[in-house]
């Protein structure tokens, strides 16, 4: 299959266990187009446990909707909080448990690799990522809230590595 012919679905994981953002975008005919983004949201009353499983249903509900091509997802990078690393590490582990039972090519990316891969700049702030969301995406307004924009961004990074890869 060549580049350019058949669309793209990809999905874009920013894990956390209080909100996990996900993005998913297509691409065809070098159009990219935002399919929809949102936050998976777990109220911190909720026994843990109860929390993994929500972030379980819901990305088994998005994916189902969506039949994602890809999947890109955040890598942990160092947290001076150690009880946060561990929570975000929670919400990873179950975001790549149900990537994997769907089988679906997973990519992961650090936040450098996000950054440049958006921005063309490695150091760029929060602000100056999700502008350039809203423009490549060609969209009237920022993704909201701030996990979404960080997972379309991840979406993003992951359809430039598939384009450069010619994996998709």
């Amino acid at each position: 299959m060549s580049i350019g012919r058949q669309k793209k679905i990809i999905l874009g994981i920013d894990p956390g266990l209080a909100d996990t953002g996900y993005g998913i975008i297509s691409e065809e005919k070098g159009k990219i187009t935002l399919l929809t983004c949102g936050s998976i949201k777990t109220p911190a009353r909720v026994p843990l446990t109860k929390r993994l499983e929500i972030i379980a249903r819901e990305l088994k509900k998005i994916i189902k909707d969506y039949q994602p091509d890809r999947a890109g997802i955040e890598q942990l990078f160092f947290c001076n909080n150690a009880k946060t690393a561990i929570a975000v590490g929670q919400a990873r582990g179950v975001a790549l448990l149900i990537i994997g039972q769907y089988k679906i090519p997973l990519f992961e990316y650090t936040p450098l690799q996000v950054k440049q891969a958006v921005t063309g700049y490695g150091q760029a702030d929060k602000k100056q990522i999700q502008q350039m969301v809203k423009l490549i995406l060609n969209l009237e307004t920022v993704p909201k809230p701030d996990d979404a924009a960080d997972a379309v961004a991840i979406a993003i990074c992951a359809l430039n590595n598939s384009i450069n890869r010619h994996l998709v």
